[in-house]
């Protein structure tokens, strides 16, 4: 079954009656734009064709029960047990029940009803994969009491508080583009964001293009340390190069001509770090005539740069990631390759011919085993909708 007639049937498995909703929110990768979300550089996401889908109906009391079918797990709250992330008995939320709980107390905490409700959920998109299993599961629930409680936000005010729900209950500190690509994704367009100002714009996929997402099985280790210890020397390096550009309140605020000029004045990490993400923060500015003039060679160059950058300068590539970049990047019909997300682990994102999908999914898969002994998934997607309710 796919993963709605899954949410579906777990629906009507525990409640004994069809769901009158289905929600669903897609995960999301990134082609371009990487560790630069907190320098307040731009990112560009693309909605995909993977998906959280949340069946669902009101509650006839005041207890909202969750029904995770994926885990075959059952966890409850009330409107009184969410600020303690306990169920009515005082148990403790099982730590996946803190997406959808943490969804509820951020809505109801800006005002928004949250009627209790009767839920089942289930997911295509793999966890621990870097593809955002997690935002698409707040944005599903967010979309979810929305109906439940007849009011509408837009896309990007739910994606905020998704946010927050993930950075003040769950714990996790996510930036915006999780969310943001779940909630305001659209068909066959990648989405330009622009971290500071929160404005974004959509923009054509190249034509005749898929979106292969190749998973290495190695799920990310040390990222939070590793993660913060980044963030850090980004906030270093903007402490020391303001002594010369007064004014500058992140690496966005530093061109690479000034970059180039005064790199000489941080340490060595520093410079490795911050060159990383001032270059970066150029490779986007070229992305809007690439895409517009469907000039798709050069935007899968920019790929290929962003991976060597994320291996070389901010060392968040891991040996299985690279291998699967340096496989795909030669074989037809690959434009580009790099590592998608945070690094050390996860997936990689492959823009690829469509007419070549079938056989680029064919060679990569089997030669990365054969380098590294592990069986990879491989995904062609396209890009979709954003999240949003129909009616079973």
């Amino acid at each position: 079954m796919n993963p709605r007639q899954t949410a579906i049937q777990a629906f009507q498995n525990r409640f004994s009656h069809e769901p009158m909703y289905v929600a669903r929110a897609p995960g999301r990768v990134n082609l371009l734009g990487e560790h630069v979300d907190y320098n307040n550089g731009f990112v560009l996401p693309a909605a995909i064709d993977r998906a959280t889908y949340v069946a669902f109906s009101p509650s006839p009391t005041d207890w909202t029960t969750l029904v995770a079918a994926d885990f075959g797990e059952e966890a409850q709250f009330t409107a009184l047990s969410l600020p303690a992330k306990t169920q009515p008995d005082g148990s403790p939320l099982p730590e996946w029940a803190l997406y959808p709980a943490g969804t509820a107390w951020a809505l109801a905490g800006a005002g928004h009803a949250t009627p209790a409700m009767q839920a089942a959920f289930s997911s295509d998109i793999p966890r621990g994969s870097g593809l955002s299993s997690s935002a698409s599961i707040e944005m599903a629930f967010g979309v979810a009491w929305s109906k439940l409680g007849g009011w509408s936000l837009p896309p990007m005010q739910l994606a905020l508080l998704g946010q927050k729900a993930e950075n003040r209950y769950v714990g996790v500190n996510c930036g915006i583009m999780d969310q943001f690509a779940s909630a305001c994704g659209e068909a066959d367009r990648l989405m330009l964001l622009d971290c500071r100002s929160l404005e974004y714009r959509s923009l054509p996929l190249p034509a005749g293009t898929a979106i292969v997402v190749a998973d290495t099985t190695v799920r990310r280790k040390l990222t939070s340390g590793e993660y913060n210890a980044r963030r850090a020397a980004c906030e270093n390096a903007v402490r020391l190069l303001s002594s010369d550009l007064p004014g500058i309140q992140s690496l966005r605020d530093v061109s690479l001509e000034q970059f180039n000029r005064l790199s000489h004045k941080l340490p060595p990490l520093e410079q490795k770090r911050a060159r990383h993400v001032v270059e970066e923060i150029e490779r986007t500015y070229q992305v809007v005539p690439l895409l517009e003039q469907g000039r798709t060679k050069e935007f899968g160059q920019l790929m290929n740069a962003c991976h060597a950058s994320l291996r070389d300068l901010y060392e968040v590539s891991v040996p299985e990631l690279d291998s699967m970049v340096a496989i795909a990047q030669p074989l037809p019909g690959c434009f580009g390759a790099r590592l998608t997300g945070a690094g050390f682990g996860g997936c990689t994102v492959n823009l690829v011919a469509s007419d070549q999908a079938g056989l680029f999914a064919r060679a990569l898969a089997p030669e990365y085993e054969r380098r590294t002994g592990l069986h990879p998934e491989i995904y062609i997607c396209q890009a979709s909708q954003g999240a949003g309710v129909q009616e079973t």
